[in-house]
């Protein structure tokens, strides 16, 4: 209200003044907020199990693609994919284990398969680099270190090798240590040893049957594991 003087008469004029509220801000989620409605989204998993020349293995996909390649005796707290649901008949499950098949008989050099990877944004890193190892090549941990460019990360490129969930195709028993020897590996040293002699072009085909006997003998192979 603003109020005016004129002679001996006060004269009073009155303005409607309209202010306009600025809209309310959205309030933007927390840090923990954002983390919870990520893992309300849950993926469902299919599997299926396979005979191989390295045991029986657990081959694991997403809508994405093949999530996992995991060993008969696996520890399940290395690679944590659930719910999981048996389904033989899923497609990226059959086309996985008609490659690894052909891997084995020595016809297949090279995969094809769509990965989906769950992991950190540095064990993804590393999983990808493994994967650009040729067949029959082999890589230390400081090769890989610098190929991502964290040369001095050799201890943890060491140990998101050891989480590879799709191990085989993404051949993380391609990286031995830098004197050459072999180092720990989540399948064993003896399938380690086997699957690089595999990809050496020697004489390399070994049937189920042939890997269950051998799996009752003591393993020759004197390489001491890494240890992180």
């Amino acid at each position: 209200m603003i109020g005016a003087h004129t002679g001996h008469f006060r004269t009073r004029h009155y303005f409607n003044i309209a202010v306009r509220k600025r809209p309310a801000r959205l309030k933007k989620p927390s840090h923990l907020e954002e983390m919870k409605t990520t893992r309300d989204k849950q993926t469902t998993y299919s599997y299926k199990t396979m005979k191989s020349p390295v045991g029986r293995l657990k081959l694991v996909a997403s809508e994405l693609g093949l999530a996992a390649i995991l060993w008969e005796n696996d520890d399940p707290k290395r690679v944590r994919l659930a719910p999981l649901v048996e389904d033989k008949n899923h497609p990226v499950l059959r086309e996985t284990e008609r490659q690894l098949n052909d891997y084995f008989a020595g016809k297949l050099k090279k995969f094809s398969m769509k990965f989906d990877f769950a992991g950190t944004e540095f064990q993804k890193e590393v999983w990808q680099a493994l994967a650009a190892i040729p067949f029959g090549e082999t890589r230390s941990y400081g090769d890989i270190a610098r190929q991502i460019g964290r040369p001095k990360a050799m201890r943890a490129v060491g140990a998101a090798n050891g989480r590879n969930p799709i191990s085989i195709m993404v051949p993380c028993h391609r990286v031995i240590g830098s004197n050459g020897k072999l180092t720990g590996y989540a399948g064993g040293l003896e399938t380690k040893a086997f699957l690089l002699k595999t990809e050496s072009r020697k004489k390399h085909r070994r049937t189920a049957s042939q890997h269950d006997h051998q799996l009752r003998k003591p393993s020759r192979i004197n390489a001491r594991p890494l240890i992180f």
